[in-house]
């Protein structure tokens, strides 16, 4: 029978070792974990206050929602010096190194320009946004200086990064001066803003600003889409979006970009979102998956296809944490991988395959990151979101384990004999770790306390446990935790804020109504829509985050499902299996390229992995598209 080792272990917890740190480094590292603990310690001390003296403290909500702006825009910082922004970057699969390196040089330059430009109009933002709004006693401007300052660090570390040779001088160069050109408009608009009485040569400036902008947007922007399938960060591809457009037609008021970033990012459920992901990367660096392994190996390995079903439910508890499944794939595929191939009898085939595939179910279940923010942009209650989530999930699980079964019976893998004290062993060993998603159902489904609050006893329950429980983390292992899960974070939440300046700008074009004339006008069948709906964000999933797709594509959608009839908490269900799916679909979903470095094969072979899985999926979510009663049983629709 398979077993998981200390080695073995080491695979899940040290995948992505950060390398030796420089005194600046570990200064960022350390601000990032004071920030990501604030952000947890704040909603503790109001549940406190709240419950023992009947009065909360003044400003928290406040706090908390700023120390999320603190926590994404370091994460961003942290991203960039690890070079993990989040990106498709189809060009791995360019085998020349020179090419590679030419492509990256251009990348790069591109992000370059729009971070200057960015910083620059967030410099505006920062000037004139606020007046004399405080949070306390501090200005809000003290947690507004980070997003510029993140931009700027951003802009020197692509920098820095850029390959040495193919051009890396005139490319960086040429960035940053076509960044000042785009953002000589925010520049302008400080100038009106300070002056009582501006000089014709401003207005003539800004005439010419105007014209450039007018003929350079659509290429720009052409350029910009074209350079997102090589390699540059999706961040930079929908913020320059959503700039180009705003300057094209509202000209110099491009302080709106960093304030619709800012906005969404301080919205009253936003903070759920860190404290949940830093929950999971804790668990990742314990050795909680040793633990649940264990547990659900001697509680399953008797029967057929124990150790894949056991792999399947780490897995899921795993996404659902950390809310995106191809960190499950770089966290946990080493260790699952020796398990199921190497020590086991599955073919290499079903096992990737398998991984590639299975955390995305994780996206279904409580707390996941994806149906709160659905919840939050839907203006749906998140417990709804939830409820209407779950028996999808499980009948995926079920489907994915019916396979695993199946398979295993062919391939003759070993099975254990069930000893009830080993089982009982491992339950108490792993016990702290099963009660997690109990304390957290139990507390926020009662409502003694809200989704943040929910988050921050989260934090605080893994953080006792792992630490003076197990004692198996120090503060040097919680401060590696803060950095792997603002990696995440940053890349998240930066992505978040430019999808919203990007969907703002929807709104202002007024695209929703014609998207809804035109539908009215040539669809009246509600299968018809479903049917279009499924291809749309399978597409989507291909070439899009999620959480980039969840600010953009769920405002067009939502009042078209409104016009068929289809209750919004089921067609968030369908969007988020929809992208789910589309995050494994070939040649471009975005965990292909995960897979396909993890475990070092070309993507080809990926693809002929992944197809039977991929099957498998499709059929579940044309199964939960077309049957409601999977998404509304729960919650009484």
């Amino acid at each position: 029978m398979s077993s998981v080792d200390d080695d073995d272990l080491a695979t899940l917890r040290d995948e992505v070792e950060p390398h030796s740190e420089t005194p600046l480094q570990r200064i960022e590292n350390v601000a990032n974990l004071i920030a990501l603990l604030l952000l947890g310690v704040m909603p503790i001390l109001e549940i406190i206050t709240r419950t023992v003296f009947r009065a909360g403290i003044d400003d928290a909500t406040l706090f908390i929602q700023h120390f999320v702006l603190l926590v994404g825009f370091l994460g961003g910082m942290l991203a960039s010096r690890e070079d993990a922004h989040l990106n498709i970057a189809a060009v791995t699969v360019i085998k020349s190194e020179r090419a590679r390196d030419i492509i990256q040089t251009v990348t790069h330059a591109i992000a370059i320009t729009f971070t200057t430009a960015f910083t620059v109009s967030s410099i505006e933002w920062w000037f004139t946004a606020f007046g004399e709004a405080t949070i306390a006693f501090l200005p809000v401007q003290v947690f507004a200086a980070v997003v510029p300052l993140a931009f700027v660090v951003m802009s020197v570390r692509l920098g820095i990064t850029t390959p040495k040779g193919a051009g890396r001088a005139p490319a960086l160069i040429g960035g940053i001066v076509i960044g000042l050109v785009l953002s000589a408009g925010s520049l302008i608009n400080l100038i009106y803003f300070y002056s009582l009485n501006p000089s014709e040569t401003v207005f003539r400036l800004e005439a010419i600003w105007q014209s450039i902008i007018n003929v350079s947007a659509i290429p720009l922007i052409v350029i910009l889409v074209g350079s997102a399938f090589v390699g540059t960060p999706l961040f930079v591809v929908l913020t320059g979006l959503a700039y180009l457009l705003f300057a094209r037609d509202f000209g110099v008021f491009l302080s709106i970009v960093p304030n619709t970033g800012y906005a969404k990012l301080i919205t009253n459920t936003m903070p759920a979102i860190p404290m949940f992901t830093f929950v999971g990367y804790v668990l990742s660096e314990s050795n909680a998956g040793k633990r649940l392994f264990r547990l659900f190996r001697a509680a399953l390995g008797w029967m057929p296809g124990g150790m894949v079903v056991a792999s399947i439910l780490v897995s899921v508890f795993f996404a659902t944490f950390t809310g995106a499944s191809g960190v499950v794939i770089l966290a946990l595929g080493g260790l699952l991988y020796v398990i199921l191939h190497k020590r086991g009898k599955l073919s290499e085939a079903f096992t990737v395959g398998l991984l590639t595939g299975v955390g995305d179910i994780g996206l279904l279940f409580v707390p996941s990151l994806v149906l709160i923010i659905y919840g939050t942009s839907a203006q749906i209650n998140v417990l709804d979101m939830f409820a209407g989530a779950l028996l999808p999930g499980v009948a995926t699980v079920l489907v994915f384990c019916i396979l695993g079964v199946i398979v295993s019976l062919r391939s003759g893998e070993d099975r254990q004999r069930f000893e009830m004290k080993e089982a009982l062993g491992a339950l108490v060993e792993s016990i702290w770790e099963v009660l997690l998603p109990v304390v957290i159902i139990t507390f926020y489904f009662t409502g003694i306390t809200t989704l943040v609050e929910t988050g921050a006893v989260a934090v605080l329950y893994v953080v006792i446990i792992e630490v003076f429980v197990h004692k198996e983390l120090t503060f040097r292992d919680l401060t590696r935790a803060g950095v792997k899960s603002a990696v995440i974070m940053g890349g998240i939440l930066i992505i978040v804020a430019g999808a919203s300046a990007l969907s703002e700008y929807i709104v202002f074009s007024r695209l929703p109504f014609v998207l809804i004339e035109w539908v009215q006008a040539n669809i009246s069948s509600r299968l018809v829509f479903l049917l279009l709906l499924n291809l749309a964000l399978l597409v989507a999933g291909c070439f899009m985050d999620i959480f980039s797709a969840l600010v953009v594509i769920v405002p067009l959608i939502l009042p078209l499902g409104d016009l068929f009839g289809v209750h919004p908490v089921h067609l968030g269900v369908i969007f988020v299996a929809n992208m789910a799916l589309g995050f494994m679909t070939p040649p471009v979903g975005l965990e292909l390229f995960l897979a396909s470095y993890r475990f070092g094969l070309p993507l080809t072979r990926i693809y002929r992995y992944i197809l039977p899985f991929f099957l498998l999926q499709l059929g579940a979510v044309l199964l939960i598209t077309y049957v409601p009663w999977f998404s509304l049983a729960l919650i009484g629709g």
